[in-house]
């Protein structure tokens, strides 16, 4: 019989994850998506030539997209904001971790899938809990510890005052995480798409780890379990399974924020 993993070791592995996800998303806030920041600071030189009442119209389309860095963005609760990461960059996330469905029941069996899962799962609860103003390492830890593991992690070990925490060792992971991001954005200022495929590859691998713990996060309907068995189809079985689970996860987040704040 395999040994329990202890809340210690999952603290272990979530505090790093929790702190390799801040650049991430912070590279994704910034990211200016579709250039709609550039073409607001633009927008004299742009459209010096455009009648007034034309110019002002393509400007409120514009700012009325909602994405960071418009004036719709800025007018979204944090509710509203939860939403947006949740079915927009949800939908990359289920996509990535779908992929090992192409090989049917064979990739069932291997812990790959349920991995880059929970570390899609554990990125979206990271900038939910963001966009609720949880800012704290410790609190994110006991938030995903809670949503994907069913956990109640004792605060003062999620905030790393732990008497075997080793403040180095979390440090050097940290940095190995979140390095493709670091180097995405020295060369070409800004995250690129390989770059954020490539740093999930790697906070799902960090959680291979813990590998038991992972059938624990929340799952897609029994259906998509069944049709993801299939070769093929089972990709898009898988896909869509990801994200009907991010729902239940944001549902989770939402309760657990309910009663820890």
């Amino acid at each position: 019989m395999a040994e329990a993993i202890s809340d210690a070791h999952v603290v272990r592995v979530l505090r790093p994850f929790v702190r390799a996800t801040g650049p991430l998303l912070d590279a994704l806030r910034e990211s200016d998506p579709l250039g709609l920041r550039t073409r607001a600071e633009r927008e004299d030189a742009d459209l010096a030539g455009v009648r007034r009442r034309l110019r002002e119209r393509l400007l409120d389309r514009l700012t009325a997209v909602r994405v960071p860095g418009t004036a719709a963005w800025a007018g979204m609760d944090a509710g509203q904001r939860s939403h947006w990461w949740v079915n927009r960059v949800g939908r990359f996330t289920a996509l990535l971790t779908a992929v090992p469905g192409l090989g049917g029941a064979l990739a069932d069996r291997l812990p790959v899938q349920d991995a880059l899962g929970a570390a899609a799962q554990g990125l979206l609860l990271c900038a939910i809990a963001g966009e609720h103003g949880v800012t704290e390492v410790g609190d994110r830890v006991r938030l995903l510890a809670w949503v994907l593991f069913e956990r109640e992690v004792d605060p003062e070990l999620a905030a790393g005052r732990g008497a075997r925490h080793d403040a180095a060792a979390e440090d050097a992971r940290t940095s190995e995480l979140t390095e493709e991001v670091t180097e995405s954005s020295r060369r070409h200022g800004r995250i690129t798409l390989r770059a954020a495929a490539r740093t999930l590859w790697r906070l799902g691998r960090l959680l291979l780890s813990i590998t038991d713990e992972l059938e624990k996060r929340p799952q897609g309907r029994f259906y998509h379990q069944a049709l993801g068995m299939l070769p093929v189809v089972g990709m898009a079985a898988d896909y869509f399974g990801e994200r009907s689970a991010l729902k239940r996860v944001a549902k989770r987040a939402r309760r657990w924020l309910r009663e820890n704040r």
